[in-house]
């Protein structure tokens, strides 16, 4: 059964992601009230049309304005974002980004911590041996 591939968002996206995420819905003066550096409104709401051209967002009138919401799940924004991250960070190694994470916490994992981690990485060899 193929997987779902979740789309890839430029830097921009994940931002206004993330804040649709964590509200659920915004207006085109919530979102860009949030953004750092945001640009002017024709070019956050551009952005949006793009956004809902690619299906990632879904909007509606509320009154007087469209109120923008996400339509792409929590899950495949965050591992589209995570994606992003181990590209940009961690020479597209996931392993690296594993390591990282584990190191920056600084606490022992607990058991079922450390069987889900097994179990992945025992999944991950063997589907890397496949491809």
């Amino acid at each position: 059964m193929p997987r779902h591939v979740p789309p890839s968002l430029t830097r921009r996206e994940a931002q206004i992601m993330e804040i649709l995420h964590r509200r659920r819905r915004a207006t085109v003066e919530e979102i860009r009230a949030e953004l750092p550096d945001a640009p002017s409104p024709s070019s956050v709401r551009k952005l949006l049309d793009i956004m809902i051209d690619r299906r990632l967002l879904g909007r509606e009138y509320d009154g007087p304005r469209f109120v923008y919401f996400p339509s792409a799940t929590p899950e495949d924004a965050s591992r589209s974002a995570l994606r992003q991250l181990v590209r940009t960070f961690f020479d597209n190694s996931p392993g690296s980004a594993a390591a990282a994470l584990l190191d920056l916490s600084g606490e022992a994992l607990s058991d079922d911590e450390y069987k889900r981690l097994s179990a992945l990485l025992k999944r991950g060899r063997e589907q890397g041996g496949k491809r």
